[in-house]
């Protein structure tokens, strides 16, 4: 597991979305946020999902 205290290295906790007032909110690790419409909400979503479960099978997670 790599640290999560270097700005270039990757953070292994995951965020946590909620939604306000019709927009999406992405709160990650050391106060990183993002707010997204529901629509880049769903696209982000589903292109971090590919990408993860690409990312496992690179790394031999079954």
């Amino acid at each position: 597991m790599m640290p999560d205290n270097s700005a270039t290295e990757p953070f292994s906790e995951p965020g946590v979305a909620t939604v306000e007032e019709g927009y999406v909110i992405l709160d990650g690790p050391d106060g990183i946020a993002i707010t997204l419409t529901a629509w880049a909400a769903v696209e982000t979503g589903r292109s971090l999902v590919a990408a993860g479960e690409e990312a496992l099978r690179q790394a031999g997670i079954p």
